[in-house]
């Protein structure tokens, strides 16, 4: 681990870090170099072409980040918190990923956190030089525990802001993740797990927001669903976790027990009223033949699983759908 020399400028990174050669990223890619010359339709099957070294390289780090989930998992269910670090299009999608949990999965405020460079202004507009402060990065990072995850968010590998969130984090006893698109980042030293993306250049040179940003998002996607799969979040592939905030989503929690308990929509929504709504809570009631108050008290004692809850209430038989009008 680097020791602070008390020489680092907050504009960029020490010179013992700054990269020898351009990344990736940054690289002329040598397929597009004719892009303006192209049609749309020709612009378009470039860029969609190039995408699948997006869903490749994301299939080659598949079982590193397994590895990663099932640390974070173990780390929530002990109260621990993730958080991601990123600027520009990786902090964006780091902000977006988390923000999504809480009404997918009605993850509690706090569990999954985004921080971008720049803070929230930076969603929608570009912060001068928010990406270059080191200082802001550890700021961000201030307050992490040995029970929480650092994921850093960095196409180059080399973002200053991102390189003091990590470093904050690793002194701090976290867990260190760094996802890149350069095998050789510099900021991996900070990083007890390097996801090195191989997108290679872009189809626009430096632009992101491609390949790299692509990349990011399925591996954003994939960690945080797997995660909340692990803390059982879902039951089967169901959205058993869904906060009905709207018509929508109130019609879907119906859809979903008239599927997973085998009842008709009269008697879906009857069980809803009776559990205020709480879609887990009625599933429990209805396949463990238990009151909803202590459907309720299973799923707290079980951390919110379904499955677990179920079993519990009924450990020698296996959850089971009901056919409708049993």
């Amino acid at each position: 681990m680097r020791q602070d020399t008390g020489s680092e400028q907050p504009g960029a990174l020490p010179p013992s870090e700054q990269p020898g050669a351009l990344p990736p990223t940054e690289q002329r890619n040598p397929r597009s170099r004719n892009l303006d010359e192209l049609s749309s339709l020709g612009v378009l099957q470039l860029l969609n072409a190039e995408n699948g070294a997006a869903v490749a390289a994301v299939d080659a780090v598949l079982p590193q980040l397994a590895d990663v989930v099932d640390l974070a998992a173990e780390r929530m269910r002990r109260g621990g918190t993730v958080h991601y670090f990123g600027a520009g299009t990786s902090g964006r999608l780091g902000v977006l990923d988390a923000s999504e949990l809480g009404p997918t999965f009605n993850l509690e405020p706090g569990r999954v956190v985004g921080h971008i460079a720049g803070g929230p202004e930076a969603l929608q507009d570009a912060v001068e030089n928010a990406e270059d402060s080191v200082a802001d990065g550890r700021r961000a990072a201030a307050g992490l525990g040995p029970d929480d995850v650092a994921i850093g968010l960095a196409a180059s590998g080399s973002t200053p802001y991102v390189g003091g969130a990590l470093k904050a984090a690793q002194d701090a006893g976290a867990y260190t993740v760094l996802v890149s698109s350069n095998p050789q980042a510099p900021l991996s030293r900070w990083a007890d797990t390097h996801l090195a993306l191989d997108t290679g250049p872009e189809v626009v040179t430096g632009s992101t927001r491609l390949k790299a940003g692509t990349a990011q998002k399925l591996v954003l996607n994939g960690f945080s669903t797997a995660l909340m799969v692990a803390l059982g979040r879902t039951w089967e592939n169901l959205m058993v976790s869904v906060v009905a905030t709207n018509a929508k989503l109130r019609e879907r929690t119906v859809r979903i027990l008239c599927e997973t308990v085998g009842v008709d929509d009269a008697a879906a929504r009857e069980l809803l009223e009776r559990t205020r709504g709480d879609l887990k809570a009625a599933i429990v009631t209805s396949l463990a033949g238990v009151s909803s108050a202590e459907a309720s008290a299973l799923l707290e004692q079980h951390a919110g699983s379904v499955r677990d809850a179920i079993r519990a209430a009924a450990p020698e038989s296996r959850p089971h759908r009901r056919e409708p009008g049993s």
